[in-house]
């Protein structure tokens, strides 16, 4: 029998300068995706993910933790000015993005599109005494 050797490509690394931070702090986790232009994610780190579980991982220290990881990650490419797009109502906003300052990454702007509802679902019956 003929041995057939398999070849691999080299993975190729993609380089950017530029990207976008997304912050979604929510009540119980916060998430941080690094995407580039397009919105393809280059780098994530959620609390959890960062080993914080339950109730610690919706604290201000556990986004911090998260956006360093995070960051430390989309650095490998060459990541060097980023805009920040914040979502959510969680404690971990704030601390998110001073980390992202802290970092030594420039930002080019902070965005905060969070939800704000118009009247939305129709609140549920009144509570009988």
């Amino acid at each position: 029998m003929a041995e057939v050797k398999k070849t691999r490509r080299k993975k190729v690394k993609k380089s950017l300068s530029k990207g976008t931070v997304h912050v979604q702090a929510t009540f119980n986790n916060t998430i941080v995706s690094i995407t580039d232009d397009k919105g393809n994610t280059v780098a994530w780190k959620s609390s959890g993910s960062a080993g914080f579980k339950g109730s610690r991982k919706s604290t201000p220290y556990a986004a911090q933790i998260a956006a360093e990881k995070a960051i430390e990650n989309a650095k490998e490419y060459g990541l060097a000015k980023v805009d920040v797009v914040i979502k959510g109502i969680g404690s971990g906003r704030e601390a998110a993005v001073r980390a992202l300052m802290a970092s030594g990454i420039s930002l080019a702007s902070i965005k905060d599109v969070t939800g704000i509802p118009h009247n939305g679902c129709r609140p549920r019956k009144a509570r009988r005494t």
